[in-house]
């Protein structure tokens, strides 16, 4: 467990919050009198000022009680929904929230994993959130049947980014002018409806770069999901104002990443796993889960020198006004 993600303190009525500074006393009876169903001990999130995590940012579910707040990380990029998580999927979801993570956005695939996705978040509306859009490596002949039913999804249901699309050359170049026409496509659909974008990039830097130097913009914002490259490519994601999605791959020995994320400002930075896939070191080559985006968030605190509270609370910042998740 990650040192200050479940952090509580104990509320009592009479005096300040068990285990507080004596600066949130008044903030306590504050709260006994404007929560009067509270009753003494009960755990309640410690103070921001305690964990430093930025109050501003929490959405509305989280800010059940003025003067306190909690701190908390995201998953950014996560497929929970797939037959890997078939015989779990509901401890799974709740061992992540109780760890911390509390929002995890969920990427669709293509029109066979919209029902599942859906499904998730239903059952998780608090905290699963669906993306809408056609992955690359499922770009094929019927592409164009595929992206009909991207569209129809969003003039019908609200989602919080377009994704997860781009171009995947590692696998297969057979479709490679199909994904370029559907991405090009998901990015006119993330302009429409004002959606930030979550991008695919297996060996295809060059070829997104160009297209997006074509097609994004002035106002198009998203992430490059799941990134691995080189720092000139990583500053290059960045003057074009998206952000890099970092996963298990930093924690990877011989990656590389580590020495990127070293030179760049957590500022451009978001946390995914991209589970079940590319499970951070020790559990490489199991499968991942989104409770895993806490050894993320320690291994950039490491590399960079900081606390891992200060890791959240910039990554989560991040997350939230990429996705729009910010309420008042």
């Amino acid at each position: 467990m990650i040192p200050g993600f479940n952090r509580f303190t104990r509320f009592n009525q009479n005096q300040s919050a068990v285990g507080s500074s004596s600066s949130s006393s008044s903030g306590s009876r504050q709260m006994a009198k404007s929560h009067p169903q509270l009753k003494p001990n009960s755990l309640l999130p410690a103070p921001c000022s305690m964990l430093h995590a930025p109050c501003s940012m929490l959405p509305a579910t989280i800010k059940h009680f003025p003067y306190f707040c909690a701190m908390f990380l995201i998953d950014s990029h996560t497929h929970l929904y797939l037959e890997e998580f078939n015989t779990d999927r509901k401890e799974m979801v709740e061992r992540a929230i109780s760890s911390g993570i509390k929002y995890m956005f969920l990427p669709n695939i293509d029109s066979s994993s919209v029902a599942g996705m859906l499904d998730l978040c239903n059952i998780f509306p608090q905290n699963c959130y669906p993306m809408m859009g056609l992955h690359p490596t499922s770009v094929k002949g019927n592409y164009l049947d595929e992206l009909k039913v991207v569209d129809e999804w969003l003039g019908k249901k609200k989602f919080y980014a377009i994704g997860e699309t781009g171009i995947d050359l590692y696998w297969d170049k057979t479709h490679q002018k199909e994904q370029e026409a559907a991405f090009i496509h998901q990015i006119n659909l993330a302009k429409k409806y004002s959606l930030p974008i979550v991008i695919h990039s297996r060996n295809s830097f060059d070829e997104l770069f160009s297209i997006l130097e074509n097609h994004a913009g002035n106002d198009l914002k998203g992430v490059f999901h799941c990134f691995t490259g080189n720092l000139a490519q990583a500053e290059k994601i960045i003057e074009m104002g998206f952000l890099l999605g970092i996963g298990g791959v930093v924690t990877f020995k011989n990656s590389g990443l580590a020495e990127v994320i070293d030179k760049l400002n957590l500022s451009h930075i978001i946390l995914e796993t991209d589970s079940p896939f590319l499970a951070p070191v020790p559990y490489r080559g199991k499968r991942n889960e989104s409770a895993y985006i806490s050894v993320i968030a320690e291994k950039i605190a490491g590399i960079k020198k900081m606390s891992v509270e200060d890791v959240a609370s910039i990554t989560t910042a991040n997350s939230l006004k990429l996705f729009k998740t910010e309420k008042t």
